[in-house]
């Protein structure tokens, strides 16, 4: 099977005044993400999914080790051509519309025409925003952020999707929305790689996960052979971050 996603030893260390002058954001991060899978990269605060997330978007280098988008080294611009991305805390254009701002990012992906106007309104009824596609964003509530956010994410009808805390500001409904959306996206045949400390919905749409702590990959595998036979996601997960937390703190 193809591979979507690839981290080769991946490694990022940022400047400190702090003894020993870096601070390790990830440390030989290694995992395999293969087309057309849902896979959740977990982790406390401060782990290091959101760094890796922004070497795979180019927003950073890493300092050691290399990563890849379906074969490409990330640090060519091409390899950027076929993903979408919804970061946590969105930025907006507040002045502009809903329906502005899709058509907005599709002509960045050189859409346009009619082909440009109808997958804005298609998105907007898929997302449930088209009551609000011509409001102004600076009127939207942070859950509605959150879902034109993704709308945008998917405008150019991207191979692969990176998420970083979909669900963040969403109530239940739209919570369940975001799990038929990426179900979706898996029955066509993309994938989508994304963070989120609801452990739950992990747990209900996820192929294969990582658990991060401290930089580093401490648990990988199918989503449903982790645990235990009668232990949730969420023990698995604090039991195993809690371990790798004490040996790290260990003398």
């Amino acid at each position: 099977m193809a591979v979507a996603i690839e981290l080769r030893d991946l490694s990022v260390s940022f400047p400190s005044r702090a003894p020993g002058g870096a601070v390790a954001a990830l440390q030989q991060v290694s995992l395999r993400v293969e087309a057309g899978t849902v896979y959740g990269f977990l982790g406390p605060n401060g782990a290091g999914k959101t760094t890796a997330m922004h070497v795979l978007l180019g927003f950073i280098p890493a300092s050691a080790g290399a990563a890849y988008l379906f074969g490409t080294d990330v640090r060519q611009s091409i390899a950027r051509q076929r993903i979408g991305y919804l970061s946590e805390h969105p930025e907006i254009y507040p002045y502009l519309t809903g329906r502005e701002l899709l058509l907005l990012m599709g002509r960045l992906f050189g859409l346009g025409g009619r082909a440009l106007r109808d997958r804005a309104a298609e998105l907007l009824q898929h997302i449930g925003l088209r009551h609000a596609a011509d409001r102004r964003l600076g009127t939207y509530s942070r859950g509605m952020l959150q879902r034109i956010g993704l709308a945008q994410a998917l405008i150019n009808d991207p191979d692969l999707v990176i998420l970083d805390e979909p669900t963040s500001g969403l109530d239940p409904l739209g919570r369940l929305d975001i799990r038929r959306i990426i179900g979706g996206l898996r029955a066509r045949g993309k994938t989508v790689f994304f963070s989120s400390h609801e452990l739950s919905e992990v747990e209900r749409v996820c192929d294969h996960l990582a658990i991060l702590a401290g930089g580093r990959v401490v648990a990988e595998g199918a989503a449903d052979r982790l645990a235990t036979p009668g232990e949730s996601l969420e023990q698995y997960f604090l039991r195993v971050v809690n371990a790798n937390t004490s040996r790290e703190e260990s003398p």
